[in-house]
């Protein structure tokens, strides 16, 4: 039986409509029998199935009535058809088959809009969309967040948060960065968005409560020294996170910068990861104020810094939190204290981190000279070892390329170099930014201390086989390795020497 419509459906605008539309709604069919049958999973085929195809569809139905009304106005020019609304008249044939498909289409529609648009939404959210949908683009995000404490939380539970105000923002936010992957108009190495972050507490503080932030605790770091033999230098650390006590919460230790009784603010004229110029101490119980400068007052220099001024909170220092590119002289103690590098290799560390010197232009380059280094300088210096030992080295150049990869993106630029660690002070300014012994109050009676054992006491350090013990009441002063001074050390920043590569 001949299926009748109104005579305005007669017309190519509309038929083409049609026509992209029924096509796309059966390849959503077949796609996603297709992924259900074979299990098949992936971005791309998600793009297609939940945003692509949806869109052509909905495209293709937008055409069908643009083409009607441009139908109706030329049957009106020929006076086929009176002026007016159109006739619903469902005793005529016609009419009654246009009302029920459309009725029928547009339940189908918005069923299968409701079950698209949750998939796409939950496509958009998912882990792998955020860090493999522009491949390189976010590679090096992407890999450093699996290696990461935090791989096993979504990437929107602390770029988005709840709420759809944020939510909103971040689409919008993603469509200018989808422009930018198309026009290959982005930066490299990709900034660091710290204007545009949500407040660290809507996002770090739903999982990290601060009233359950524990007063102390003990961190063990294993260091190699770039000697012959590789030596290790540990040191034991008491960390003072909180109070003394948990029940007096953060009276004194590092968090002690988010203590609800207080309130700290800074300003940087520069890159607030490299050196803070001010800040703001005020007490919110009784309204009272210090303010922290080097030299000059930049704010009073130009009253529009005041617009710069930033809130001190989890993220100030925690600037890093999943996507933490180590130095060379670190990730090489790693994978020594791992094992997949062999300790008992002379010079290891020295001569490798000489490599890390060179700016590679892709990571195949960087693993070529790795593997040519290592090998030249063992069968030059050390042949009866290059002889003997030969898959030991190979192991070791492995276990060193493959972490490296973690590390070094060079594509994108990504490394320690272009993003820095605000937690501790040793390849970066990270605490002494302003606790440096230079910043001073207006009326020089406060000065914010460089004196380490604010937030730690050393416990133990040195060699394992000859370890300078303390106790866990007392503190032991900092003895720097190698022959450096205290004088030499103590007057000037860690970071002012080391750089993730200078060994002093």
């Amino acid at each position: 039986m001949r299926i009748k419509l109104p005579p305005s459906t007669q017309n190519w605008l509309s038929l083409i409509g049609i026509t992209i539309a029924l096509i796309s709604l059966f390849m959503i069919i077949f796609l996603i029998t297709i992924s259900q049958l074979f299990l098949t999973k992936g971005n791309y085929l998600g793009l297609f199935i939940y945003i692509v195809l949806p869109s052509f569809m909905i495209g293709g139905l937008i055409v069908i009535p643009i083409g009607m009304l441009i139908k109706r106005k030329s049957m009106k020019k020929t006076g086929i058809r009176p002026d007016g609304w159109p006739i619903i008249n469902l005793n005529d044939s016609r009419y009654r088959n246009a009302f029920f498909i459309f009725t029928i289409g547009t339940t189908i529609l918005l069923f299968l809009s409701a079950i698209g648009s949750y998939q796409a939404f939950h496509l958009t959210e998912s882990i792998e969309f955020c860090g493999t949908f522009c491949h390189s683009v976010m590679h090096p995000e992407y890999v450093a967040y699996n290696n990461s404490s935090h791989a096993r939380v979504a990437c929107v539970e602390c770029h988005v948060g709840s709420g759809v105000g944020w939510y909103t923002k971040s689409k919008l936010s993603g469509l200018h960065q989808i422009i930018a992957v198309i026009t290959n108009s982005y930066e490299k190495p990709i900034p660091t968005p710290i204007e545009d972050l949500r407040p660290a507490r809507e996002t770090c503080e739903q999982c990290h409560w601060p009233g359950k932030f524990y007063p102390n605790t003990i961190r063990h770091e294993k260091h190699n020294l770039p000697d012959k033999e590789n030596s290790e230098w540990d040191i034991h650390l008491r960390m003072k996170i909180g109070g003394a006590i948990a029940a007096k919460g953060f009276d004194n230790g590092a968090h002690w910068h988010i203590n609800s009784k207080v309130k700290i603010e800074y300003y940087a004229a520069g890159n607030p990861n490299e050196e803070i110029d001010w800040v703001r101490y005020t007490n919110l119980n009784n309204g009272k104020e210090i303010i922290y400068t080097k030299d000059e007052n930049p704010l009073k220099e130009n009253p529009e810094n005041e617009k710069k001024i930033i809130e001190m909170t989890c993220i100030g220092c925690h600037n890093r939190p999943s996507h933490n590119y180590l130095a060379p002289f670190d990730f090489i103690d790693q994978v020594i204290a791992t094992g997949e590098i062999a300790r008992e290799l002379p010079e290891f560390k020295s001569m490798t981190l000489d490599i890390f010197d060179n700016e590679f232009t892709s990571m195949d380059t960087a693993a070529t000279l790795i593997r040519t280094t290592i090998n030249n300088f063992y069968e030059e210096e050390y042949p009866e070892i290059y002889s003997s030992k030969k898959e030991i080295i190979d192991k070791s150049i492995k276990g060193l390329i493959e972490t490296t990869s973690k590390n070094i993106f060079p594509i994108m630029k990504a490394s320690w170099k272009a993003y820095p660690n605000n937690i501790g002070h040793l390849n970066y300014p990270g605490c002494f930014r302003c606790h440096n012994n230079e910043m001073v109050s207006e009326d020089e009676e406060h000065v914010i201390s460089k004196d380490c054992n604010i937030c730690h006491t050393i416990l133990a350090q040195g060699n394992p086989q000859n370890l300078m013990m303390g106790n866990i009441n007392s503190q032991l002063p900092f003895k720097h390795p190698g022959d450096v001074e205290e004088d030499e050390w103590n007057e000037n920043l860690c970071s002012d020497c080391h750089d993730g590569l200078n060994p002093q």
